[in-house]
């Protein structure tokens, strides 16, 4: 079963979101957009649709989280009886491939960990192929979409899924990406994982850097910040409202939206706070984007756009168990347009 919602942390790279739980899955990742669909998918339902656990085999007697310092690195530390380990979550790109790393570092005496791997492509829909590189790496593909899984961790299949044990003591690591490319180009060369780290950390402190401290308030306002940045799409400058869909806002309700797209009110707001605390970079990229995006008859302005400004868009509803199409329809549309055309013209 999924984690309490508030158990979970965001990592991301301006193009896609992941969720990690305090027990070390990954349980919510699309890929390589936010709106993509998710390849793991265990957030909406169990982790036979779709996760990547990293944890002790021991039962963990204490678990810690932190984000280093001002970025979207993830460090999770599990105490168990006979050892501590850490483990460094997060996401980084390179030109048409998404790579999400994690390194596992030893602290203090020896720990067993343990890997299971378990894609499932389409919403956990689809089970991929699985197949070994000639340089060691395993392929995970079903139709458009490869991950390509680099470690030197030795793993198994077992049940569809990929799964491993390994053992580290004090200041040893092991290191594993999945890098996502389409698999019908070329695979993308291995990245170090460290390098990785090394230059999303740069990223990150440099971008937050920007912001000005002042008073107490300053970090958690920062790490809000971070979060919008991480919902804005680095290179359409579209700014999505959530990384999720299917989440009701009350349990047993119907009101379980999917928030993967660019709705206007919610844009503005995110540009009030980022505005606020000195990011100009972000407005002046989701202005080119509305700009676009609302090109045309006004009359024909919509509530929510697509990350790249698309006006047909497809909604996931995994309560309902099917798809339906969103923003299409009259009725839904008018419902917030007042409200939406006073936002944007106030924040454009």
């Amino acid at each position: 079963m999924p984690g309490r919602i508030e158990d979970y942390a965001a990592i991301g790279n301006c193009e896609t979101m992941a969720l990690v739980g305090r027990d070390g899955s990954i349980d919510w990742l699309g890929l390589p957009r936010f709106d993509s669909a998710a390849c793991f998918s265990a957030l909406l339902g169990e982790p036979k649709h779709g996760r990547w656990l990293i944890a002790p085999v021991e039962e963990a007697v204490n678990i810690t989280r932190r984000y280093r310092g001002d970025t979207m690195i993830l460090e999770t530390v599990f105490k168990t009886h006979s050892g501590t380990a850490c483990v460094i979550d997060f996401l980084t790109r390179r030109e048409g491939v998404s790579d999400l790393v994690r390194i596992v570092r030893g602290l203090r005496g020896r720990v067993v960990m343990r890997t299971e791997l378990i894609v499932r492509f389409e919403y956990g829909s689809v089970v991929p192929w699985v197949s070994r590189r000639g340089d060691h790496r395993r392929e995970i593909t079903a139709g458009p979409d490869r991950l390509s899984l680099d470690t030197t961790v030795s793993l198994r299949g077992e049940n569809f899924r990929t799964i491993g044990e390994f053992e580290l003591a004090a200041n040893e690591e092991a290191a594993f990406t999945l890098s996502w490319s389409r698999s019908y180009h070329a695979a993308p060369p291995a990245i170090q994982a460290r390098k990785a780290l090394v230059e999303a950390e740069a990223f990150w402190s440099e971008w937050s850097a920007q912001f000005k401290a002042h008073n107490e308030w300053s970090k958690p306002v920062m790490r809000s910040l971070l979060t919008l940045k991480a919902l804005s799409h680095r290179e359409t400058g579209g700014i999505v409202a959530a990384a999720t869909t299917s989440l009701p806002e009350k349990i047993g309700g119907g009101r379980n939206w999917d928030y993967r797209f660019c709705w206007l009110r919610d844009a503005t707001f995110t540009l009030y706070a980022l505005l606020g605390a000195g990011f100009v970079a972000e407005a002046k990229a989701w202005r080119s984007w509305l700009l676009r995006a609302v090109a045309g008859n006004p009359n024909d302005l919509q509530i929510m756009y697509g990350v790249a400004g698309e006006r047909r868009l497809v909604e996931y509803a995994s309560v309902a168990a099917r798809l339906r199409e969103v923003g299409t329809g009259p009725d839904r549309q008018r419902r917030c347009r007042a409200d939406t055309t006073r936002r944007l013209w106030r924040g454009a």
